[in-house]
């Protein structure tokens, strides 16, 4: 079963993800803006949302995590929850 180790910004707007997107650009701290600024309770840890297998997370998520280039910043992406910027930290099995 493939699993994955992703970390991610929960937010409200687009447009809050569009921003906080580019202060990444600039060099920003992904675990720092994601304490700041994400709704998620893995805010509290930079985001980190440990290791999870495929199948776990709605499937707009999955599908970045799964089929995206690992260690890039991707979004914002809706899901029910809201807007999120993703990144794989790496994927494992098949």
């Amino acid at each position: 079963m493939q699993s994955a180790h992703a970390v991610h910004i929960l937010v409200k707007t687009q447009k809050e993800a569009a921003d906080l997107k580019q202060q990444l650009a600039k060099g920003g701290d992904f675990a720092k803006l994601a304490k700041k600024h994400s709704l998620c309770p893995s805010g509290k840890k930079g985001g980190d949302l440990g290791e999870f297998r495929r199948g776990e997370m709605v499937k707009a998520f999955d599908d970045v995590v799964f089929k995206r280039a690992i260690l890039e910043v991707h979004g914002p992406i809706k899901t029910p929850f809201g807007y999120h910027l993703i990144k794989t930290l790496y994927r494992s099995g098949r």
